[in-house]
């Protein structure tokens, strides 16, 4: 069978209702590297896409005053584990002598949201393309891992639905992995974790200028142009979707579907993003950026989690 045919039989596969997150991104690895992906160029930008627009049409599941509520919540809960992160991070990247612009995109990327942190602050440090390559590598693959072993460690810690949703919003990278961790864990699960991990990404905002703005007053021979920065706009897509369907009931039905679809476009999103990790990256990755990622995000992992068990 040619691959072509193979690889787009196995991405409609994903949009059947037994098929879970953890399935389409094993199969979409698995694919990538066994035989390659025969449509890189169009899947790296059409991941992105549908990321964007499940994560919107997952707003449709959402009561608006359950989102404010957990998104107040979890503001204490990313603004401590954010800056933990980047402490680490940096402390991290320096011992291990990882180079500056991987480290710190590799450091963004944990703290914050995975390739959305990486990709906004890039062009901010002006990184090259195989640095940005080797951060993406070390948080995809720390995101597939994420995406199995998360529900596991949940239910053997015997988390409650509301803080394994925490859990991964403080804990997973993308945005992607934390939903598809948290839907199979559990409806509630997947609320919290999607709420938070939204409040957690905006922090994308401030951060990113308040680097651009400490390289402008490092680098004085700047030419002072304004670096453009590309945001997260399907936070503003969920909240608009979320505050429609709360406040207008006779959409609340419609909601409900236009929120299932979603979920299984995300799944898609999944199979993509792991077709998406070539060979190639996975060489560039080398041994101190993932070292520096790895440990990072398992401190992360574990101090968070020690934190909810005690606290929430």
């Amino acid at each position: 069978m040619p691959i072509k045919i193979l690889f787009i039989i196995i991405a409609l596969s994903c949009l059947l209702p037994f098929v879970s997150s953890a399935m389409a991104l094993i199969a979409g690895l698995v694919l990538a590297l066994w035989v390659g992906n025969p449509f890189e160029k169009i899947t790296s930008k059409l991941s992105k896409k549908l990321l964007a627009l499940s994560i919107i049409g997952l707003g449709a599941g959402m009561n608006l005053s359950d989102v404010m509520a957990a998104g107040m919540n979890g503001f204490f809960y990313t603004l401590l584990s954010i800056a933990f992160a980047i402490g680490l991070g940096v402390f991290l990247g320096r011992l291990l002598k990882v180079e500056s612009n991987i480290a710190v995109l590799i450091t963004f990327g944990s703290a914050i949201c995975g390739g959305s942190a990486i990709a906004a602050l890039a062009p901010v440090i002006k990184a090259k393309e195989h640095e940005i390559t080797v951060a993406l590598g070390v948080v995809f693959t720390l995101n597939a891992l994420a995406l199995i072993i998360f529900p596991s460690i949940g239910n053997w810690v015997v988390l409650t639905q509301e803080q394994f949703g925490l859990w991964a919003a403080l804990a997973i990278h993308d945005t992607s992995s934390v939903v598809g961790a948290s839907m199979q864990y559990g409806a509630e699960a997947l609320e919290v974790g999607t709420t938070v991990k939204l409040v957690r990404a905006l922090w994308i905002i401030p951060l990113v200028f308040v680097v651009a703005f400490w390289i402008a007053r490092k680098e004085k021979s700047r030419s002072g142009t304004v670096t453009k920065i590309k945001l997260p706009w399907f936070i503003l897509g969920f909240v608009a979707m979320a505050a429609l369907v709360t406040f207008v009931p006779v959409l609340q039905s419609a909601g409900e579907l236009v929120s299932f679809g979603a979920k299984r476009l995300l799944i898609l999103t999944l199979f993509l993003i792991g077709a998406g990790l070539s060979r190639e990256a996975l060489k560039q990755v080398g041994v101190e950026p993932f070292l520096h990622g790895t440990i990072l995000w398992m401190a992360i992992m574990s101090v968070s989690l020690l934190a909810i068990t005690l606290i929430v």
